[in-house]
């Protein structure tokens, strides 16, 4: 098989997805599964909505196109707030949109009555994260502004929490969103369907004793993808930590003693790590780089060091004599890694456990079930 390659495992992805749905209904919250970090691939996005997702959410216009291109014809969700020079695109492949900017809506909700259509608006408020959002302060008046537009409805608001900043949401600010929300529909009227408390780093939370109150909805991408919270990394019990391992083929060994390098070193271009020296420690390297993954992201395996990457080599340092020339070494990633290979173009993508194909029924015989992809 070529090599560098992503392998995906798409029943693991169904599975995770699944898993979070159940648990995450107990307390009446429903899955928007996050496709962003695999670029809108439709075979992992059509895993997620098997698994019991409500509809996809994306940050990027071009992958919520590919989505579509594809046949996917679920609600999509914008969730980076739309820039003005695509709100023509963006209402007509989205269903609704995250927003912050009454000067964007004023722009959707044009573009809305231009194509007969009515977009969704979510109002996301900021709680901390120094990422995007209004000011609570100011939610009630924008929330009535569009409500009064024509061309766009107000669905929803939501918040985010653990991006800029690596701080979990507490149960203070769960139940904060959760009364901005009661406000906002005593002011405005019409039933918000949607109070999206946050993505993956809200599970602690959601999974807990709290009450959740007015949050409907979480943003799930990592905690599917990868199985592990996104602020400690660690795994969550019962998911897949497995379901994508990147695959790199060894284009050269020195089993010589290695010794760390000196001098002056520009650390923007180069990591410099220090290796035992021992006869036992094989240097190799790799057919992989920082062009192709966020490569000190890498999770190495077992008996395995990263010593350092280049645009497109990766040296490791290990004990396991069979990683001859040739040989392939397997990876687990971290969302940052994995983001990186996804868009990589030397990265060839290979799927595993799809969809059982449709039963296939003739006259002559009885039904006949294809392989899984």
């Amino acid at each position: 098989m070529n090599s560098p390659r992503l392998e995906v495992d798409l029943r693991k992805l169904r599975h995770n997805t699944r898993t979070l749905v159940e648990r995450l209904a107990v307390g009446g919250i429903r899955v928007t599964a996050v496709t962003k970090a695999v670029c809108g691939h439709p075979a992992i996005a059509r895993a997620m909505l098997d698994g019991g997702a409500v509809g996809l959410a994306e940050s990027r216009l071009s992958n919520a196109k590919r989505l579509r291109k594809a046949g996917i014809d679920c609600p999509i969700t914008m969730i980076r707030t739309p820039m003005l020079s695509q709100v023509d695109d963006v209402v007509k492949t989205c269903a609704a949109s995250f927003n912050t900017q009454t000067a964007v809506i004023s722009a959707l909700a044009a573009a809305a009555l231009r194509q007969n259509k009515v977009h969704g608006i979510l109002l996301m408020v900021k709680m901390g994260d120094l990422r995007e959002g209004i000011r609570p302060d100011d939610l009630g008046d924008i929330a009535q502004k569009v409500t009064d537009m024509p061309g766009v409805a107000l669905t929803g608001i939501g918040a985010n929490f653990a991006c800029m900043q690596s701080i979990a949401p507490t149960a203070a600010k769960m139940r904060a969103l959760s009364a901005m929300a009661n406000d906002v529909e005593a002011r405005c009227g019409p039933s918000l369907r949607t109070v999206s408390g946050g993505n993956s780093a809200n599970l602690p939370w959601a999974l807990g004793p709290h009450a959740t109150g007015r949050i409907n909805d979480l943003r799930i991408g990592e905690a599917i993808l990868l199985g592990v919270d996104p602020i400690t990394g660690e795994p969550i019990a019962g998911l897949h930590q497995d379901a994508f391992t990147l695959v790199a083929e060894v284009i050269e060994t020195d089993a010589k003693p290695m010794r760390l390098l000196t001098g002056k070193v520009d650390h923007t271009l180069v990591r410099i790590r220090p290796v035992p020296e021992a006869s036992d420690v094989t240097r190799i390297i790799l057919a992989l780089g920082n062009q192709d993954t966020d490569a000190a992201s890498l999770l190495m395996p077992s008996g395995c060091s990263h010593i350092g990457a280049t645009s497109d080599h990766l040296v490791i340092g290990t004990k396991d004599p069979a990683l001859c020339v040739g040989a392939e070494m397997r990876f687990g990633m971290t969302y940052s890694a994995l983001m990186r290979v996804m868009v990589a173009p030397d990265i060839q993508i290979e799927l595993y456990n799809g969809r059982p194909e449709p039963t296939v029924r003739n006259t002559d015989g009885p039904a006949k079930h294809l392989a899984l992809v």
